[in-house]
């Protein structure tokens, strides 16, 4: 199904916000044994230690997070591929379904990269072998199933079947015969490969290293030893992973107000207990960069409210000291100049 007509579908399930103001804070992230929930946690763990209650919601992908981030009340963050950030923004020019679908939503913080993991049968040796093959590429709103399809796509494969299904079942058909390979995108170490279900002597990791892809995508490495069935590196794509939100106005209605006022908090946590995720979060927070903000879109102003250097929280110590910020490039947009000058004050850079 065109991811128009996907987008189209999610716009007519989700109603706008319009219900009495609340405190609820709310994230979405993706699947039980995915990465982004394990990031959801990790954020609201530090929420909570400043007596912020956020919820981490389980979902489809970045897809589905992505709409309800725009459409779905309560809602005021989602984790999203970059991929999908660029493919949607480029769709938009000539879709107005997907123009209306993107209108408000804003960037709350760039995180980290996420590697295209593709598990198969060791006959399989590249992506030119899945010629014919019965491989899953995951639920159609999720971020697996756009990049595995533009992956194929790029890479001009033509699977015999293309089955959307999530990564759960997929592992359970690539055991059971049923499927030959399937997609998943995942910063490393993903949990579902973290088994002793998947032989090494039947299964891999196929290497992923077209030139094609390799202009589009950011050529990367598997190191060996990252999944109990591996031996040796393995070659693949990454996208990067963005925390998104809306750009909610205070001065709209209480509604609009009170999400905002949620947007800083949150923000404000994640910028001064960056250090602390880092240290005891996923491994995946020591390789984020919070400077390195994807091309055309924006910080949400309510984010930048939350890191301006007079922003208390009751959990708060006392007030650093700012530290000097350097000049952001004159390019860019005014909400992200003032993005990188606070984030750098806190976070360095």
């Amino acid at each position: 199904m065109p991811v128009a007509r996907l987008i189209a579908i999610a716009l007519m399930l989700f109603a706008l916000p319009s219900r009495a103001p609340a405190v609820e804070i709310n994230m979405l992230t993706g699947g039980p044994t995915g990465t982004y929930i394990q990031i959801g946690r990790d954020i609201a763990a530090a929420a909570a230690t400043c007596g912020l209650d956020m919820t981490v919601r389980e979902s489809a992908g970045s897809l589905e997070n992505f709409l309800g981030v725009r459409q779905r009340p309560l809602t005021q963050f989602g984790i999203v591929q970059s991929d999908v950030l660029e493919y949607l923004k480029t769709f938009a020019a000539d879709d107005p379904e997907v123009s209306r679908a993107i209108f408000g939503v804003r960037i709350a913080f760039p995180l980290y990269d996420e590697e295209v993991h593709l598990l198969a049968t060791t006959d399989i040796g590249g992506l030119k072998d899945l010629e014919g093959k019965r491989v899953a590429i995951g639920v159609e709103n999720s971020g697996t199933f756009l990049t595995a399809s533009l992956v194929l796509d790029l890479a001009q494969v033509t699977p015999s079947d293309r089955l959307m299904i999530n990564q759960d079942e997929s592992l359970r058909a690539l055991l059971a015969g049923e499927i030959d390979a399937f997609f998943y995108v995942a910063g490393m170490p993903a949990k579902i490969f973290d088994t002793p279900e998947i032989d090494g002597t039947r299964f891999h990791l196929v290497p992923v290293a077209d030139e094609v892809l390799q202009q589009v995508y950011k050529p990367t490495e598997i190191p060996a030893g990252t999944y109990p069935f591996q031996d040796g590196p393995v070659a693949a794509i990454a996208v990067k992973a963005v925390l998104m939100t809306y750009g909610y106005d205070p001065k709209r209605n209480a509604y609009h107000r009170e999400s905002c006022k949620a947007v800083s908090d949150i923000s404000h946590v994640v910028s001064t207990h960056f250090q602390e995720l880092q240290q005891s979060g996923h491994p995946k927070w020591k390789q984020v960069n919070l400077s390195d903000l994807p091309s055309g879109w924006d910080i949400g102003e309510c984010v930048n409210t939350g890191l301006q250097a007079g922003y208390r929280l009751p959990c708060d110590g006392p007030e650093p000291a700012a530290a000097a910020a350097p000049v952001a490039p004159s390019a860019e947009s005014e909400a992200n100049k003032a993005y990188r000058r606070q984030i750098c004050a806190v976070v360095g850079c």
